[in-house]
């Protein structure tokens, strides 16, 4: 497995701090699309260090196939190959209300969305012509002016789409080169869950194709007493928040603690965020966050995810010291 963490510093700071996680061993890094540009940090990673490089996630449906394609060509020169388009959906209010866009059948639309991507790939890159006529895209046209030199020596980057949902990971394994398992996840939804839609979709491929499992993952990691505390208020807050979101729902539903959801969600409603984190019993924490030091959560990852995840991604939602950070990378690489 490989090992990859977040990439969140402005954007004067992001070719030092790639150069400081890559001293730490880190094998990539990624970029998530919350209040910046997803891709401008990327470029500066990848022209600093060697680093995989790749989107956790683009929000996808708000933008043109073919303004995607350019960028992922760009950012697969630069990075030398090193570089993945992962896409996802997010939710109806998100997409309408946020981003003024059209939000359909999330799964056909994103099935179309990757097909439509690979034909652009293939316009670009091996000179096919372009037509795809579909329910959310039409890209029929293509002169030489608008085509960007191949890639040589190297290929389109994978498309890897973002999932938590059986339908949607069934779809990313039947149409696109890899899925990126939501940080909601445990263990047992991955084995239960989203292994036998990952299997299902993989059977019904059109050719065989190779496929990267990356599972997010939020650590639970310290070193003392200090950092014990920030980490687990941390995770309490961040998963309150997962827990309360109905497009959640699916991973509580594996544990048979579905009804969390709607008691958490009528607290958002209130505004009654503080009292969230409390209803997040140690047990639902443990199952979804690997806790303890940084040598323990290593060895846990490694344990939890052998043969469910060829990439894992850190998603920490406190401040970690560097100090920690660093030591949790050795240990996993060990």
């Amino acid at each position: 497995m490989k090992l990859d963490t977040v990439l969140d510093v402005p954007l004067r700071d992001v070719a030092d701090r790639a150069r400081a996680l890559h001293s730490m061993g880190f094998d990539g890094v990624y970029t998530q699309e919350a209040n910046r540009d997803p891709f401008f940090p990327l470029l500066l990673a990848a022209q600093a260090v060697p680093l995989d490089v790749y989107p956790n996630v683009a929000i996808a449906f708000p933008r043109s196939p073919m303004h995607m394609a350019y960028t992922a060509f760009d950012l697969q020169r630069v990075a030398e190959g090193r570089f993945a388009l992962g896409i996802g959906s997010q939710i109806r209010p998100h997409i309408e209300k946020r981003f003024s866009a059209r939000f359909g059948n999330p799964v056909a639309h994103m099935r179309e969305l990757v097909q439509a991507l690979d034909a652009i790939f293939a316009c670009f890159h091996a000179g096919e012509r372009l037509d795809v006529r579909g329910e959310y895209y039409t890209h029929t046209l293509m002169t030489p002016t608008f085509i960007p030199p191949r890639l040589d020596p190297y290929t389109p980057p994978p498309i890897w789409v973002g999932a938590l949902g059986p339908r949607m990971t069934r779809t990313a394994a039947e149409v696109a080169g890899g899925v990126a398992i939501h940080p909601f996840n445990t263990p047992h939804f991955l084995s239960t869950v989203s292994r036998p839609a990952i299997d299902a979709g993989l059977a019904a491929r059109v050719a065989p194709a190779k496929f990267t499992r990356i599972v997010d993952v939020i650590p639970c990691v310290y070193r003392d007493k200090e950092e014990r505390e920030r980490a687990i208020a941390g995770c309490r807050s961040n998963l309150a928040f997962y827990a309360s979101t109905p497009s959640y729902r699916v991973t509580l539903d594996a544990h048979g603690w579905g009804d969390l959801q709607p008691e958490l969600n009528q607290l958002t409603k209130q505004g009654r965020w503080a009292e969230m984190p409390s209803l997040i019993t140690d047990e639902l924490l443990e199952a979804v966050c690997p806790v303890g030091s940084p040598a323990e959560v290593a060895a846990e990852l490694h344990s939890r995810y052998a043969g469910l995840a060829e990439r894992i991604a850190l998603s920490i939602p406190y401040r970690m010291s560097d100090v920690t950070l660093a030591s949790l990378a050795e240990h996993f690489q060990r």
